[in-house]
């Protein structure tokens, strides 16, 4: 999830893209209360967030102001991303992403409901869906599979997560309803044993009167 997290400057007019919210720096700065607190735990996090930055937009992205804000400057390979080598590039670290994710049961778990997957509609809605919506493509056609199959993952865990989310008020009627009704029970319980207790308490006083 944290990977997809330095992208959020497209979402925001005033940063420019890959710049701020992609440098190691911030990330680092970022992760210093979380590294003291959970050690060696938070580590994996860490690199999460910084590879998108390192390996993704460092080799094809044209540039990142990767040492920001001790400088500006723009850093990177400037690889083509229609240049034969960054489609390699991008195979193996989909395919490697893939077995991990299956291998570590994540892929499973990114379709089950949970807040966190809404964080995937970064990717989704300023990446992926503007790149099918655009004509001609700006992804090679070589690199479509990856961009289909991340896409449907990231759509499929989001429209999960939304729709638990709306399940929920639903869920939390139907508790209190059945709250009240045991309430209610347990007051009309309480009721008919008050008048059962005053009602034989009356005929004992009637039968100790008579005798």
């Amino acid at each position: 999830m944290l990977s997809v997290v330095p992208d959020i400057d497209l979402l925001i007019p005033f940063i420019e893209h890959r710049g701020p919210t992609h440098s190691i720096i911030t990330s680092l700065i970022i992760f210093v209360p979380i590294l003291a607190v959970y050690h060696k735990k938070a580590t994996p996090y860490l690199i999460a967030l910084i590879q998108h930055s390192l390996i993704g937009d460092y080799v094809a992205g044209g540039g990142i102001q990767l040492l920001w804000p001790i400088t500006t400057q723009h850093f990177g390979t400037s690889l083509n991303i229609k240049s034969q080598t960054n489609i390699t590039i991008e195979w193996v670290i989909f395919l490697t992403s893939m077995i991990i994710m299956l291998k570590t049961n994540d892929t499973a778990k990114l379709l089950q409901p949970h807040n966190s997957n809404l964080i995937l509609s970064i990717p989704t809605f300023t990446v992926l869906l503007p790149t099918f919506l655009s004509f001609p493509l700006d992804v090679p056609a070589s690199l479509i599979p990856p961009h289909l199959v991340y896409m449907a993952i990231f759509v499929a865990s989001i429209t999960i997560d939304l729709h638990k989310n709306l399940k929920r008020p639903k869920e939390k009627n139907k508790t209190s309803k059945c709250k009240e009704a045991c309430v209610a029970r347990m007051d009309n319980g309480r009721t008919s044993l008050k008048n059962a207790y005053k009602q034989m308490t009356e005929l004992t006083v009637v039968k100790q009167c008579r005798s």
